[in-house]
């Protein structure tokens, strides 16, 4: 099979993609030029920054290299679902706990297993796929859980009034938020090769990898997604609706 290739016409007729959708903005009024623009060049300079960075790592091919930049995904990840959570009494720690825990229980297991080696070729991106979803689904909790216990204050007050703990008065609202922040990837579980080809299985059936070698591949990736993003919304959930009370076991929120 050729190696594939992308030239400086291909990114450009590529480019070209993204006026189509800048068209329609100011066409529509939508106001988003600027963010479309924005984001173009803020995903190109990073992506051109970690590439460098990765090639570097990839040729040292050292332990140490490769668990600090795996951590250093994590801090990130954490850092941006900390700032997802609408809660003013937010800690950066419960996001910290629940990605760290996630992403190395779950990459741990696929270490031990042998399925993938602690090479900085497989770790550092096998770390940005386990982190960066179970960073979306962390987000989602902390918002599902403001918001309902923004619009269910009343009930909570009232099972606190008649004797519930802290705990049971929150407990409906920490499950429904947990479900929703599982519930994309669960639904990407049940589409996965009927309705989408995902990344790594693309990827390899790019390179030239036989299709069923591929599958099984992909068959193990999201079982690790599922691992970890139910892992990570549930400390997190279950560390974060503590935030909404204060020493009092008074609810924070208005």
């Amino acid at each position: 099979m050729s190696q594939l290739s992308v030239n400086n016409l291909s990114l450009a007729l590529a480019f070209a993609l993204v006026l189509v959708a800048v068209y329609i903005s100011n066409r529509e009024k939508l106001g988003l030029t600027k963010d479309i623009f924005y984001s173009i060049s803020r995903a190109i300079v990073q992506l051109v920054i970690v590439g460098y960075i990765l090639k570097y790592i990839f040729n040292v091919n050292n332990v140490i290299l490769t668990a600090a930049m795996s951590f250093f995904i994590v801090l990130n990840a954490a850092y941006n679902a900390h700032k997802r959570n609408p809660n003013g009494h937010k800690s950066y720690f419960n996001s910290l706990l629940a990605i760290f825990v996630s992403t190395y229980v779950t990459m741990g297991v696929l270490v031990a297993s042998g399925s993938i080696r602690f090479i900085p070729s497989q770790i550092v991106p096998i770390s940005g796929m386990i982190a960066s979803n179970s960073m979306v689904a962390i987000g989602l909790c902390y918002r599902n859980l403001n918001t309902l216990f923004k619009n269910q204050r009343q009930q909570v007050l009232e099972k606190l009034a008649l004797g519930a703990s802290m705990k049971q008065a929150s407990l409906p609202l920490l499950h429904a938020s947990i479900k929703t922040a599982m519930q994309p990837t669960i639904d990407s579980a049940k589409t996965v090769g009927l309705v989408s080809l995902p990344g790594m299985m693309s990827g390899l059936i790019f390179a030239g990898v036989d299709p069923v070698r591929a599958i099984k591949y992909q068959i193990m990736v999201t079982f690790m997604l599922l691992s970890a993003t139910s892992l990570g919304s549930i400390i997190a959930g279950y560390r974060t609706y503590k935030d909404y009370y204060n020493e009092k076991l008074q609810l924070r929120i208005k």
